[in-house]
């Protein structure tokens, strides 16, 4: 039997990052809200009550009632020039930086894990590109589960059903890397210097998760009090002046404590007047960093008797940020690169 004719030549040889943030819709519209919304909160990951529970809540109310809510928060920070939301905007101009740094060797793609592009779109690109070993690059410092491990999993069930797979590494978290907790205490430094008030107490709100998970062994609580503790020792702070809250809580579970909202409104209440708020969480800007943290938060603290309230932006695409994305993916670069 006469062998099959060599196969056309495929590009080959080149190595490729793929950097992936949590997600955004693809607009305000009631339409596409629901679209990523339920893209996002069908997530085993994410929601891990059982399917027969979560289901009916899910379609039955929060579905036909969240979409237009959310819709109206993504209008106030909605980037009308480009008619995106910030964080497709960071997230594509981190990849361009990133691309511009490493050269032509890499080639340097973005994803989101709900919402465009997919992963798996952007692998395939790469692919195509001739990039037959590839790094995925989850943009969270902290692991967890609902983050971290969810685009792991998307990018792996896309190879499943590929016949040539490309080698794939993954980022492990950065949480406690020095060139990390150095841009962050930067950062502090830097917009504390630019303020025309001094912040009484500055709070590191990170994004919360059920209770639940971390007793069932998620690493996330522990690499965000590592992150606090290095970033305090940096800065030269105790535990007064730099406290560790969550935001962003869902449903009636018990999530990580203590809640942003909560403490700031009981600091107003104690008589503290001046705040900062910054997201070390968070890579880029995006609505639970603007306006959760910049309008909700800023809005309970004055209303209970605080008066001076500032949001530290995330590291987003400046100079620091880029120095923490292009350092963590040379160093899980090496050997390819």
């Amino acid at each position: 039997m006469p062998l099959p004719p060599d196969h056309p030549d495929i590009p080959h040889g080149k190595v490729g990052v793929l950097i992936v943030n949590l997600g955004t819709p693809d607009g305000t519209d009631r339409r596409s809200m629901r679209r990523y919304l339920e893209e996002f909160l069908t997530d085993r990951r994410v929601i891990e009550t059982p399917r027969f529970k979560w289901y009916p809540i899910l379609y039955g109310i929060i579905l036909n009632t969240r979409p237009q809510k959310k819709g109206r928060d993504y209008e106030t920070i909605w980037n009308k020039e480009r008619d995106e939301s910030p964080l497709r905007t960071y997230t594509r101009s981190q990849a361009e930086k990133l691309s511009t740094s490493l050269g032509d060797a890499v080639v340097v793609d973005w994803a989101m894990r709900y919402g465009n592009p997919s992963i798996a779109s952007r692998l395939d690109a790469l692919q195509a590109a001739g990039c037959d070993r590839i790094l995925i690059y989850p943009l969270y410092p902290q692991y967890a589960a609902a983050t971290t491990a969810t685009v792991n999993d998307k990018a792996f069930e896309h190879l499943l059903a590929k016949r040539w797979q490309p080698a794939l590494r993954t980022v492990p978290p950065y949480h406690d890397d020095p060139v990390y907790i150095d841009a962050l205490a930067r950062s502090v430094e830097t917009h504390l210097a630019a303020l025309p008030f001094e912040p009484e107490v500055v709070l590191a709100s990170f994004h919360g998760i059920p209770q639940s998970y971390f007793r069932k062994g998620d690493p996330y609580y522990c690499h965000c009090q590592k992150t606090a503790r290095l970033l305090r020792q940096r800065l030269g702070w105790d535990d007064n002046r730099l406290r560790i809250t969550f935001q962003s809580r869902f449903g009636p579970e018990e999530w990580l404590q203590p809640y942003t909202d909560k403490t700031v409104e009981a600091l107003a209440r104690s008589g503290v007047k001046s705040l900062a708020v910054m997201t070390p969480g968070f890579v880029a800007d995006c609505l639970e960093t603007i306006e959760e943290i910049g309008v909700e938060n800023a809005d309970i603290f004055r209303n209970n008797g605080g008066v001076n309230f500032a949001r530290i932006p995330c590291l987003n695409d400046g100079a620091d940020g880029m120095a923490v994305i292009e350092h963590v993916v040379r160093r899980e670069l090496q050997g390819w690169f």
